[in-house]
């Protein structure tokens, strides 16, 4: 078996850009589930392995790189096949106990576990993707991260899942934003007003650091919800008259009003 410094656990997306943009040809062995993926493999020089056990037999580092619901199956399924030591780095947007409990089935086995946050899709950022690690094998990790290429590596802590919360927790602001752009989209454009509102937005739009940003919103919150409630329960109204389901209103309705209770404690 030819001696390899890093595998890699699937091959969509993330894998295919990462090994295209790092050159590891031969340096790297593969394996996905998918065939079809198998065979792209070679098109990077990637080693396509015939298994899992083959693609992990040796190898110091493999990064996996599956969808999160294959996640912790991944680990449990192949920590068998990890060279004792090996550092398994858990790429996958999963939530922190699911990250944990994948920690405990790599280290049963005799591997070190990773908790990896990547906070960026990886186009177009490729090798300088934001990448956020904790786990007792961190430091080690980031060594040999950079050395594969990874320009944007940083260690947050040693306890696994603080990578994956902060990840997770960002996501609630990114895809909750991106939902409710959707539902106001929706909205502003069956009542025909969609560059006024998008107008009105630039307008309002404050430039500030996002401490600052959170503390004023969770302030006016606190003194205003009961209003603010009220008024986007009339903002859900206007939604559904348009045939728009207020999906991520009501649960404004519902924060807001939770909100001003906290602040007349």
């Amino acid at each position: 078996m030819m001696q390899c410094e890093l595998a890699l656990i699937g091959f969509g997306e993330a894998g295919s850009t990462f090994a295209a943009a790092a050159g590891w040809g031969h340096r790297a062995r593969g394996w996905d589930l998918l065939p079809s993926r198998r065979a792209a493999m070679g098109d990077v020089g990637v080693i396509a392995a015939q298994s899992a056990e083959a693609a992990l037999a040796g190898a110091p580092m493999v990064l996996s790189l599956v969808t999160a619901d294959q996640a912790l199956p991944a680990a449990q399924h192949y920590a068998p096949f990890l060279a004792q030591g090996a550092l398994w780095c858990d790429c996958n947007s999963v939530a922190p106990d699911t990250k944990r409990a994948a920690a405990r089935a790599v280290e049963a086995a005799g591997g070190r576990y990773v908790d990896v946050a990547v906070l960026a899709p990886v186009n177009p950022a490729r090798l300088a993707v934001p990448l956020l690690l904790a786990g007792d094998g961190a430091e080690e990790a980031e060594g040999k991260l950079r050395a594969a290429g990874f320009t944007n590596v940083r260690v947050v802590g040693s306890e696994v899942g603080r990578a994956s919360a902060i990840k997770m927790i960002r996501s609630v602001m990114v895809k909750g934003i991106e939902a409710l752009t959707d539902e106001m989209m929706a909205a502003a454009e069956a009542a025909g007003v969609a560059d006024e509102v998008l107008a009105s937005l630039d307008a309002s739009e404050k430039s500030q650091p996002w401490a600052a940003r959170a503390a004023y919103n969770l302030e006016r919150m606190h003194t205003h919800g009961a209003r603010r409630a009220a008024e986007m329960e009339e903002s859900a109204k206007t939604l559904l008259a348009l045939g728009v389901a207020p999906v991520m209103t009501r649960g404004t309705v519902l924060r807001q009003r939770a909100a001003a209770g906290k602040g007349k404690a």
